[in-house]
Order: structure tokens, then C-alpha cells, then sequence
């Protein structure tokens, strides 16, 4: 019995000896990874072109007219805002930067009791706008938090009336200044984004030349002026489209 016993034994170990020799023989299966996820990012750079509209506020201070007298004082009206913007970005990592050229018509009226015509009036009235301007900002994905600072122009006219309405000194003024600004856009489609804008213009001071009725004396006045904006803007991107990130 002990003989049968030790020859089962024997082999068994045989039989599992042989079975590891031929599972080591078989080929293998090769390793496959598992498929690696890929997160959209969106890109912001290429070229831009869209329009804007909103709001701004004008606040424009008179000096003293031919620098006697007292000052004509200060006074602020807001009015509507609708134009366009024009610009390119280019995108490193999540750091933006570009350049944007924009314009906008203007209904922004200004006016207040003038000391130099008893009764009178002066207005000032901003017909238009243009920044150039450079961006830096910073993107989370679609969304875009940037800042601009640059040059400003805004053109001006200004009245000055009598009590009765009649129109006795009138100027234009195309004047040169700085802007900065703060926005947020966001990318609803590769090409499409949606954003929402602030500016500040600040146009200093500027001595403007009035005319006058046929053989009254020259008169000279120095406005300065401040002009806050907040636009709404949708811009199309002519740019790469979405891509991926590993």
C-alpha cells in the first residue's frame, strides 16, 4: 500500500511538472493599456471680428471762457453705444495676449447753466469713440478673464446757447487720450464667443477754438473729459477649432 501511494505520488508531480513547462511555451497576450481619456481645450488664438453694444457716461468739466471769469463747470449724462472691434489673440498655455482696434457711435449729451451767456446753456454732445488697444489675459477653457489699456479718441461737439434756444459759439473736437478696461468672454462654439466689457477714457484736457457769429470776438474755452463704457460683445473667431489635451 505504501508502495502504491509513494508511485502516485511520484507521478503526480510528474504530470504537474510537465503541464507549468507547457503553459510557460504558449505565447503570451500582449498588454493592451487602457484608453486614455482626453479633456476638450478650447484655443483663443487667431483672428477676431464682432460687434458691441451698451452703455456709456460722459462726464465733460468747462473751464472759463478766454480765461476770464469763473469756471463753467461740471456735469455727466449717459446715453447709447452700438459699433464693432476687430482684433487678434494668440494663446500660450493658459496666458492670452492681443491687439484690438475698436469704434462705436455715441449719443452721449452733456450739458449745464452757462455763467459766460446768462440763462444759457453749454452742452457737449460725444458722436463717437475708438480704442487701440493691447490685451493680457488669462483662460480656464472656454472662458477668457483679460485686461486692455491703450489709446482712445473720442469726438466731441459743443454748443453754446442762449436762453431762447439759439445757438451762439460751436465747436468740434477730436481728442486724443488713454483708456483702460477689464472684460470676461466666454467660447459658446469653437468660433463663437459671447463677452461683457468695461472702459474707462480718460481725455484730459483740450483747448477748443469756438466760432462765432460774423464780427464777434474769438472765444476760447478748455473741456476736459472722462467717458466710462460698458458693452455687451459677440465676437467670430477665424481660428483653430477645439483640440484635445492628454
Amino acid at each position: 500500500m505504501k508502495t502504491i501511494l509513494i508511485s502516485t505520488t511520484a507521478v503526480a508531480a510528474l504530470l504537474t511538472t510537465s503541464l507549468v513547462a507547457q503553459a510557460a511555451d504558449l505565447p503570451q497576450k500582449a498588454y493592451v493599456p487602457a484608453a486614455v481619456m482626453m479633456a476638450p481645450v478650447y484655443d483663443w488664438t487667431g483672428f477676431y471680428i464682432g460687434a458691441n453694444g451698451g452703455y456709456g457716461s460722459n462726464r465733460a468739466c468747462w473751464g472759463n471762457f478766454n480765461g476770464v471769469g469763473v469756471a463753467e463747470g461740471c456735469n455727466s449724462k449717459s446715453g447709447g453705444l452700438v459699433g464693432g472691434q476687430a482684433g487678434y489673440r494668440a494663446q500660450f498655455g493658459q496666458f492670452v495676449v492681443g491687439a484690438e482696434v475698436e469704434g462705436d457711435w455715441a449719443n452721449l449729451r452733456a450739458s449745464l447753466p452757462s455763467t459766460f451767456v446768462p440763462g444759457g446753456t453749454d452742452s457737449t454732445k460725444v458722436t463717437s469713440v475708438f480704442l487701440f488697444t493691447g490685451q493680457v489675459g488669462y483662460a480656464v477653457n472656454a472662458a477668457l478673464f483679460y485686461l486692455k489699456g491703450g489709446g482712445a479718441m473720442a469726438n466731441n461737439n459743443f454748443l453754446v446757447q442762449n436762453a431762447v434756444g439759439t445757438g451762439l459759439f460751436y465747436a468740434t473736437s477730436h481728442k486724443l487720450g488713454a483708456t483702460v478696461g477689464v472684460g470676461f468672454e466666454y467660447g459658446f462654439t469653437p468660433n463663437w464667443s459671447v463677452g461683457v466689457e468695461y472702459d474707462r477714457l480718460m481725455m484730459g484736457n483740450a483747448n477748443n477754438s469756438f466760432s462765432v457769429p460774423a464780427g464777434a470776438a474769438a472765444v476760447v474755452n478748455t473741456v476736459s473729459q472722462n467717458i466710462d463704457m460698458v458693452t455687451l460683445r459677440v465676437n467670430y473667431k477665424f481660428g483653430g477649432p477645439v483640440v484635445a489635451r492628454y
